[in-house]
């Protein structure tokens, strides 16, 4: 199974189609997701809230029939695919202030209230796998910038509460010396065929101001 997950900025066109039918993914965990996207062959679920008047914060798209789920945050969409429950969500960023979705004072409050509320919906999840991605505004390794250390501790004590670990940790942001912010995690039990970034330009002309990050996975370690 192959999962990406991309940040589409408000953004959409043609070359952002063909970017995400180049990878040949069947799930992807979307964000920033404009009104007017369309994929082809896919069922997409997106969050109920919306992030402005012409865009979603989030979407689930399946090649298989989904089953769109209640959002577990308000800035983050889910549902089930083959047994396997797929959660994609925004996360707070530096700067992004107490009004809702939020709630702290600080950033470090907001991750928390944030991913609380998400580990709340992933212990109800029975019988079901889950994979969880999205722009989560955090590295998971090396330097911090568009989120807190803080932040980053309290959404790594959630991945160890729910067995998750993230391949895409150690892949690179889009500029030089950062690592990626745009995460997918999935259950130690399965396996990691591979994990890589995929850069969001045409003809040096940027798609968004996120990469997009591609995870395959296998149901079982070998």
């Amino acid at each position: 199974m192959r999962i990406g997950t991309w940040n589409l900025a408000g953004s959409w066109s043609d070359a952002h189609a063909a970017l995400i039918d180049g990878e040949d993914c069947d799930v992807w965990l979307l964000t920033e997701v404009p009104d007017k996207t369309v994929l082809d062959g896919f069922d997409v679920h997106r969050s109920a809230s919306p992030m402005r008047p012409w865009k979603s914060w989030a979407a689930v798209a399946s090649r298989r029939s989904l089953c769109a789920l209640a959002d577990p945050h308000p800035a983050s969409a889910a549902a089930v695919v083959d047994g396997v429950t797929f959660v994609s969500s925004i996360l707070p960023w530096k700067g992004c202030g107490g009004s809702a979705p939020w709630v702290g004072e600080t950033h470090a409050d907001r991750t928390l209230a944030a991913v609380t509320a998400l580990r709340g919906r992933f212990d109800e999840i029975s019988g079901s796998a889950l994979i969880w991605g999205g722009d989560w505004n955090h590295a998971l390794a090396g330097r911090e910038t568009a989120g807190s250390m803080a932040g980053r501790h309290h959404i790594e004590r959630v991945l160890a509460g729910v067995g998750l670990h993230v391949p895409t940790a150690l892949l690179a942001h889009g500029i030089p010396g950062l690592l990626s912010i745009d995460h997918i995690a999935v259950p130690r039990s399965m396996h990691v065929e591979g994990a890589h970034r995929v850069g969001a330009a045409v003809a040096g002309k940027r798609l968004s101001d996120h990469d997009a990050y591609v995870v395959s996975v296998s149901a079982t370690r070998p």
